[in-house]
């Protein structure tokens, strides 16, 4: 049964917009959230352009008492059934070449593993005693393998996939679909900030079609594209000095948020 109330983090920008606007039609509701006032307007707008029922709430996903709240107003006025966390952010390399530091690490671990927490476990009660719902966690192909240059970014988004893999294997028994989404390169604004090759890079619109249709189908794990996410996997099962060799040969710079 096609989704009718769908909660979607990070919908300002990216692959969060795209996803709700591929998400939206009438009949559907829509729940937007994101830190970015302007930016979640303009999703929103172009949602209720499809047809969609639109409401929007410009919170940051590490407060989790105002996403609880938010929520369960949501939720009282009409159930959720499908979630997208899709919040996401990346923090940029050192002057001097180092990785994110202490304060870039744990702001990426707020966002990306915590922020979804933030999302999803508000609503597990009442996806549990429905027996039904989608969720969809959208984590990185990083989460495969610990990069020298974001560590603390590869480390968020692995929490993310093991969290997400573990939901996964407790509610698919109770008829909740869960979907870990472990995207490569596409075209972003934290895309662009990425300095160094991007292989197998693909569009935005692409990724979102990808996604979308696998949230859709309740795949369990949707990686692509399909040979980066061997190659990481294909790293990470080597002894640790190969891996480490490897990795070190992939090097990249992050730019700063503007």
């Amino acid at each position: 049964m096609p989704p009718r109330c769908i909660l979607v983090t990070g919908a300002s920008r990216g692959l969060g917009a795209a996803l709700a606007e591929r998400c939206a039609a009438p009949g559907v509701a829509l729940r937007l959230v994101a830190r970015g006032a302007e930016g979640l307007a303009v999703t929103a707008a172009r949602c209720a352009a499809r047809g969609a029922e639109v409401a929007t709430a410009a919170i940051d996903v590490r407060d989790a008492a105002a996403m609880s709240a938010r929520l369960a107003s949501w939720e009282a006025e009409r159930p959720f059934d499908t979630i997208i966390a899709n919040a996401g952010i990346s923090r940029g390399t050192g002057p001097d070449g180092d990785a994110e530091g202490l304060d870039g690490a744990t702001a990426q671990v707020a966002v990306n593993l915590l922020g979804a927490m933030h999302a999803i476990e508000p609503l597990l009660p009442g996806f549990r005693a429905r027996r039904a719902g989608r969720i969809a966690l959208v984590a990185s192909v990083a989460a495969y393998r610990g990069l020298p240059d974001a560590p603390g970014y590869a480390a968020s988004k692995a929490g993310l996939r093991v969290y997400g893999e573990g939901l996964r294997a407790a509610l698919g028994p109770r008829g909740i679909a869960v979907t870990v989404v472990l995207p490569g390169f596409f075209d972003s604004a934290m895309g662009s900030r990425w300095q160094g090759r991007r292989p197998l890079a693909m569009t935005l619109d692409r990724a979102a079609d990808i996604t979308h249709a696998a949230i859709l189908r309740g795949a369990r794990r949707c990686a692509f594209p399909l040979p980066l996410a061997v190659l990481l996997r294909v790293l990470d099962a080597l002894p640790a000095g190969m891996s480490d060799w490897a990795v070190r040969r992939m090097r990249f710079r992050i730019a700063p948020e503007a």
